[in-house]
């Protein structure tokens, strides 16, 4: 990892400070930047999230899917947790939370929204920070790149039904439309595109190529991240500044839901006996967020200044330090699994 991204978490407190600052300094300038929509879709954050999620894309080779077969039990667990258990948990801790525990705590009119920003998170699963998480726990890198595939796959038909079928179950008003839109958006057109991609550079110069160019491309991700953090602070920033305890609040279900889907992931992984450089990126995959998608959506649904756009953006405060946590603890428990 670079210096830059081994501290990527400063970086984005660092991001989270100055869009508190700039959003409290320039009102107008982020009014404005608010405004500039289509179809309920930011136009700068757009493009932002667009520089993320790309160079991932690039990464994803469907024709590593033909090797599912030799060793399915990973991917099992991955799909399992991903699809079946960790939206609908997420979703729980929401109404548990906000609607029961903290209900005292909150605006009870926002309680909602914040509900529906843990639901998208939950139902997004990682396909990007994995391959870091993958690295760092000494992963087998091409059965990480498998479930990534496979994930991405799942997630364009499931992931706009699963969210709204829990958001309506906890009785927010979903238009398909605009889900359906962003799950476009945010998933088909950069996965297309970056399947494009990766066809001509490998027909250029396979897989050398691949790498030098998603290398290359990389630094406009992070910055995209960065410059999307500064932006959504900058946006909610009279909200947090006004309720400053109200992160942490926020980040309490999440940071649970964390270590509680990792714990079962690796559990699951130890009991089904899978070697650690299967067993440790499986429940990581679980485990992450494709927070990109989340903000995103939450953008589209609710607005800008939303719970919901809020709750996504804390979830990006809350990832990096929870996973890093989780990567060395799955590094001290190594000599537990089968070689």
């Amino acid at each position: 990892m670079s210096l830059f991204e081994r501290y990527l978490t400063l970086w984005v407190a660092l991001c989270i400070l100055a869009g508190l600052a700039l959003g409290s300094l320039m009102p107008g300038a982020f009014a404005m930047l608010a405004g500039l929509e289509y179809a309920s879709v930011n136009l700068v954050v757009a493009v932002l999230i667009w520089a993320m999620v790309y160079p991932m894309m690039v990464a994803v080779d469907l024709g590593s899917l033909k090797s599912v077969g030799q060793r399915p039990k990973g991917l099992i667990i991955t799909v399992v947790i991903n699809w079946l258990i960790k939206p609908f948990t997420m979703a729980a801790l929401g109404v548990l939370f906000f609607h029961h525990l903290f209900a005292g705590l909150i605006d009870a009119k926002m309680a909602p929204e914040y509900i529906a920003g843990l639901i998208l998170l939950g139902a997004a699963p990682c396909t990007a920070m994995v391959f870091v998480w993958s690295q760092m726990t000494r992963g087998d890198p091409n059965y990480t790149l498998v479930q990534v595939s496979l994930n991405d796959l799942i997630m364009v038909v499931a992931f706009a039904p699963i969210v709204a079928f829990l958001l309506g179950v906890t009785d927010i008003i979903v238009p398909w439309e605009t889900l359906i839109l962003s799950t476009v958006l945010y998933v088909v057109i950069p996965l297309v595109a970056g399947l494009l991609t990766r066809h001509a550079l490998m027909a250029r110069g396979g897989e050398a190529a691949v790498t030098g160019f998603t290398a290359r491309i990389k630094p406009a991700s992070m910055m995209g991240l960065l410059l999307t953090v500064v932006l959504l602070f900058g946006f909610q920033g009279p909200v947090i500044l006004a309720q400053p305890g109200l992160i942490a609040l926020l980040a309490v279900p999440i940071i649970l839901q964390s270590y509680g889907i990792f714990a079962l992931g690796y559990a699951a992984a130890w009991a089904w006996k899978l070697p650690h450089n299967i067993a440790a990126p499986c429940a990581l995959i679980g485990t992450s967020n494709f927070f990109e998608l989340a903000v995103a959506v939450a953008i589209g649904l609710f607005g800008l200044n939303s719970g919901a756009a809020l709750v996504t953006v804390v979830g990006v405060l809350v990832e990096v330090p929870v996973m890093l946590s989780l990567v060395a603890f799955a590094n001290r428990t190594r000599d537990r699994f089968p070689t």
